[in-house]
């Protein structure tokens, strides 16, 4: 294979959006286990099957939607399929080396492989069934993140919070609106079929919704639970201003890990965060 055709294997595998899948680490910060590296060790590992299990899904999907992606004017060129750089049958071949990967990784980490399977089964129904179903598939993206989390407790075999599961959920669901919401605004209803059933109002309720429910729940974990960890509620509700200002005014959103790795504010205020986190928990 040339240059070219390798570059647009790495494209298929979408590295950017492994970004995602910090959600996993979530449990090790709140535990606070970050200080063994047993526990380290466990859920890095988690993390790099999620990357591998999501790179799956995505290769999935681009099979499945290339002839719609063919006539999409960004998709058609961003996508390696439908831009005609890499191959269905080369795509097939490094679908099949993930899926060897995660079968290699259950004997590291089963527990953690039964929630990926999980993940993967998710997303093929919402590949082929579940996309085309209004509201279902943002509460299927959202379930996919609320995995990553269950996949990081599972690792450590700490169990799930119950503020954290539903927090992660309502941050899930604010993403996936705005997702929408952008998606409605920049390429109408010719980028998804599901979008002719939504309104860029409908979604903005949504997202309104979610962001105040992840906001209410995230402050009354730290107050009930981890009260030394008021000081982190500013930078939370800072982080959810300014993701709507880069989604309104500068017109960011269709991809969460794009306006996180485009807006510095962004993406110091998630830094300071996790790094405010670590040190009070520490």
């Amino acid at each position: 294979m040339d240059n070219t055709t390798w570059q647009g294997m790495l494209k298929l595998l979408r590295p950017k959006q492994w970004v995602k899948n910090i959600f996993v680490l979530a449990p090790l910060v709140f535990a606070g286990q970050f200080r063994d590296p047993a526990a380290v060790r466990q859920a890095a590992l988690a993390t790099a099957l999620f990357c591998i299990a999501a790179s799956a899904v995505y290769i999935v999907n681009d099979l499945h939607d290339v002839g719609r992606d063919r006539l999409h004017p960004l998709k058609c060129k961003s996508r390696p399929l439908a831009a005609g750089v890499v191959s269905p049958r080369a795509a097939l071949l490094l679908l099949g080396g993930l899926y060897g990967l995660l079968f290699a990784g259950w004997w590291l980490a089963p527990a953690v492989v039964y929630v990926t399977v999980a993940y993967l089964l998710l997303n093929v129904a919402y590949t082929f069934v579940l996309k085309q179903q209004p509201v279902v598939d943002i509460f299927v993206i959202a379930v996919g993140f609320v995995l990553r989390v269950y996949a990081g407790a599972i690792a450590l075999a700490a169990p799930l919070s119950n503020w954290m599961f539903i927090t992660s959920l309502c941050l899930a669901l604010y993403l996936a609106a705005i997702k929408r919401r952008q998606e409605l605004l920049q390429t109408g209803t010719e980028g998804r079929a599901v979008l002719e059933k939504y309104s860029v109002a409908l979604v903005n309720r949504y997202a309104e919704m979610s962001a105040t429910g992840a906001l209410v729940f995230y402050s009354l974990f730290v107050v009930t639970s981890r009260p030394e960890m008021v000081i982190t509620i500013p930078l939370v509700l800072f982080g959810l201003f300014r993701y709507w200002y880069v989604v309104e005014v500068l017109e960011g959103g269709e991809s969460p890990s794009d306006v996180l790795f485009a807006d510095g504010q962004l993406l110091l205020t998630v830094v300071a965060w996790v790094g405010l986190c670590v040190w009070v928990l520490w």
